[in-house]
């Protein structure tokens, strides 16, 4: 699973990980992913991050 953030566009991450993860307060283990909603590959990788995150979190 990557540990990055946000949605950017054209590789533009204006915010590192650990930026955003202070910021919300989310705990280490949450995943942060970047991707660029534009691009079907990484909306698709998105996706399955998230639904691995929530299926494991079921699990426990």
């Amino acid at each position: 699973m990557a540990n990055d953030t946000g949605n950017g566009f054209d590789g533009n991450q204006p915010y590192s990980p650990d930026e955003v993860r202070e910021a919300l307060q989310i705990g280490p283990d949450t995943p942060i992913i970047t991707t660029d909603a534009c691009h079907r590959a990484d909306a698709k990788r998105a996706l399955i991050t998230l639904v691995e995150h929530a299926l494991m979190a079921r699990l426990r």
